[in-house]
Parts: structure tokens; sequence; C-alpha cells
């Protein structure tokens, strides 16, 4: 058995020395386990102390770190959109220098110099997209449409479809040039200046009553009532100044069939064409019948009567209708269908196609039957047989392909077909002789 460190130090040393050293060696091998607890706590009081000391630092660099950045934070206001365009690099570049002068030199802050300049980046980007922001946003208040009678004359010939309008003055033009007879300038110039009146009329009277579905489409958002350049009652106004006048020009400066015909398409045109739009796709054959009518009015207003030479001039105008405006809807069905609009490239494709076809190859009939009727001379079919050909073919082509770029290209070929078949009518006319027959065409 081992013996005690007591026992082995009073073995040691005996008497009084030996007593002195056994009372001190017994003290302290008592004392020493309470110290050395006494040690232990105190030194993990003091690393719990370092831990909270340190806690609290961070916290401390953190609601720093958190103010610095309220203060390159601009104040609240309206946020941009994200889609706004951010600056250049430069100028990021140079707003991050001028943000970090407001910074400490030496801040011991815990994040990353990396998050630092993102940051930074990022603050000063929503600067610039606030200044953007309040820019579009003035833009886009809404601003009283002052009218300038400088813009007047322009607005007023957008609402009236000017270029529309001069198709069909010139269409009646040539029913009025190929009437048999002689050609009476008064009654030429009141016959073009009363249709056009009655077209711009019937024009602007549609555009009022489409305003809400015009919104809605690119072809026709920027239309003079669409965006406020012109109120509705300027509009209607300006319509009723037009027909009025038109029609008593045709009834009474020509004669009252012409006048009854311009009444009677205005009618059709802004009563039965316009609303159809939006429910059947019969409007497109309504609205044929629309544009057939002008060189029918021409015609009567030579002759006074309803011939089979007016009938032919508007059963051409009928049939050149459908290749040209069924290619030309054929790329705006997106904007139709947006709008609302009730058409056969939308609803009925495959139609659409065949109809133009159709009538494409109408055309080379209607020809023919020109100088049958005693309208031309049989020189006309045959100088016209190149060009409607090559618009059946085109028709062809958007009937097989069914796609954008053969429907463009049979729109664009019925832009110079028209006005080439009726030069070519007017130079193929039957011209009566002396004698009061009809005779041949000038060589």
């Amino acid at each position: 058995m081992a013996a005690s460190p007591h026992t082995l130090s009073s073995r040691l040393l005996t008497g009084w020395v030996g007593g002195c050293v056994w009372y001190v060696e017994r003290r302290a091998t008592r004392e020493s386990p309470h110290k050395f607890m006494q040690l232990f706590r105190t030194v993990n009081k003091q690393w719990i102390a370092f831990q909270h000391f340190t806690f609290l630092g961070r916290m401390y660099v953190t609601q720093l770190n958190r103010s610095l950045s309220q203060q390159v934070k601009p104040k609240s206001e309206p946020v941009a959109s994200p889609f706004l365009e951010s600056t250049s690099s430069g100028q990021a570049k140079a707003e991050v220098g001028e943000v970090r002068a407001l910074l400490p030199p030496r801040l011991p802050l815990s994040r990353k110099p990396e998050e630092k300049l993102i940051e930074l980046e990022s603050a000063s980007v929503v600067e610039h997209s606030i200044d953007v922001g309040k820019e579009t946003k003035e833009e886009k208040q809404w601003k009283e449409m002052q009218l300038h009678m400088d813009d007047l004359p322009g607005i007023l010939a957008r609402l009236s479809k000017i270029k529309l309008t001069a198709l069909v003055v010139s269409t009646t033009s040539a029913g009025f040039a190929l009437a048999p007879g002689p050609f009476d300038w008064p009654c030429f110039l009141l016959t073009s200046l009363g249709t056009g009146l009655a077209s711009c009329a019937a024009n602007s009277i549609n555009q009022f009553f489409e305003v809400p579905f015009d919104s809605n489409m690119n072809r026709t958002k920027n239309r003079p009532l669409v965006r406020g350049q012109i109120s509705p009652l300027l509009a209607v106004s300006f319509a009723t100044c037009c027909a009025i006048p038109g029609v008593v020009l045709l009834t009474l400066g020509v004669n009252p069939l012409t006048g009854a015909l311009g009444v009677f398409n205005i009618l059709l045109y802004t009563c039965c064409y316009t609303p159809l739009k939006r429910i059947s796709i019969i409007n497109t054959w309504v609205g044929a019948v629309v544009g057939a009518i002008p060189p029918v009015m021409g015609w009567t207003a030579a002759t006074g009567s309803l011939d089979a030479g007016a009938l032919l001039l508007g059963g051409i105008l009928y049939s050149w209708q459908f290749p040209h405006f069924n290619a030309l809807s054929w790329g705006l069905r997106e904007d139709y269908s947006r709008g609302g609009y009730c058409m056969m490239s939308v609803t009925h494709p495959g139609l659409c196609r065949r109809v133009a076809l159709r009538h494409c190859l109408a055309l080379i009939a209607l020809s023919t039957a020109a100088p049958v009727l005693d309208v031309t001379t049989w020189t006309f079919p045959i100088i016209s047989l190149p060009i409607n050909l090559y618009i059946s073919y085109l028709g062809f082509r958007f009937y097989v392909d069914a796609d954008r770029r053969s429907s463009r290209k049979l729109f664009f070929c019925s832009l110079w077909h028209l006005p080439l078949l009726l030069l070519l009518l007017l130079t193929c006319k039957r011209r009566p002789d002396p004698k009061g027959n009809q005779g041949e065409a000038p060589s």
C-alpha cells in the first residue's frame, strides 16, 4: 500500500520541523482543488465575457453599416420600372467613387469588398432609374391637347382617309371617261368633287364609330380621334359638312341617279359595313360593293342611266378588292383579332385564300367581257392578259404558301394592277364614229 505524502514527510522530518511541514502539506492538499475550480470558473467567465463583447462589436458594426447604406439610398419616392435601362459602366464607376468618399477610411465591415461594390452600384443605378422614372411619369401624364389651326388640314385629311378618297375619285373619273358620249368637263368636275366629299363624310363617320376598337390596333392607334387630336363633335360636324354639299352637288349638279347612289354608298359604308366588321365575315363582300359603286357613279354621271358598261366596271372593281384586301388582312391578322374584328383571315383563313384566287381569275373573265359589251375593243383582253395572269399567279402562290411573303407580293401587285388596268381600258375604249356608230379605238 502506497504511503501518503503526509506520512512520507513526517518520516523524513521529525520533531517541530516535521510538524510544520506536515501542517503546510495538509492545508495545500485540501485547498488546491477549490483553487483550481475557482480558477476554471474565472477563466470561463472571462471567455463568456469575451464572446459577449465580440457579439456586441459585431452588432455595432452591422448597425453602423446599415446606417451608412441608408445614407446612400435616396428618399422614398415612386420606384421606377425595373425594365428601365441602367447607366453605363463608366458612370456607375464614377458614382461608386463618389459614394466611397462618404465611408470611413478603415471601417471593419464584415461584408466582402465585392458585396460592397455591388450594393453601391445598385444604389447608383436606382438613383438614375428614379430620375428617368420621373421623366417618363411626366411624359405619361394626361395633358390637354391644343388644336392649332396650322395642324387642322392635316388632321382632317387623316380623318377622311385622303388616300382612300383619292382612289375613290380616280375610279369615279375612270367610269366617267369610259362612258360613251362626249366628255363634259363641268359635269366631270362636279362629279369628282361630289364623290370626294361623300367619301370624306363616310370615312369620317367610320372612324367616329370605331374609336374604341382602333385604339387596340397598331395600324389605327394613331388616328386623330384615337389620339384625341380633335373632338368627336368636330369629327361629326366635319362629316356633316362634307356629306350634305356632296349629295347636293351629285343630285342637283349632275343627276338624281348619281346623287341617290352617293347617299346609298354612304349609308352602306357607315350603317352596314362598319358594324358588320365585328359581327360576320360578310362585311368583306359588303365592303367590296361599297368600293364597286364609285365607277358606276361616274358612268351614270356621264350617261344618266345604268348600262351594261357600268355593271362591268363595277364588277372589275368588285373582284379586284378581294385579292387586295384579303392579302392586306392576312398580314394584319393579329391586329384585327386584337381589335375584335371578324375577318376571313382571322376566322376562315382557308376561305380567305380561296376567295382571293377566285377573284383573280374572275378579272380575266371580266376583261374578256369588255369588248363583248362594246365597252372596249378586242385589243383590251389581249394586252391585259399578262397582268391578269401575273396577279392570278400571285393569288395561286398565296393560296398554296399561305404566308406573309406571298400575301405581301399579292398586295403590292394589286396596288399597280388596278391603275394599269384602268389605263388600258381607257386606251382601248370603243369610241363612236361621226355617224353615231361604235367604232374602233384610235391606233
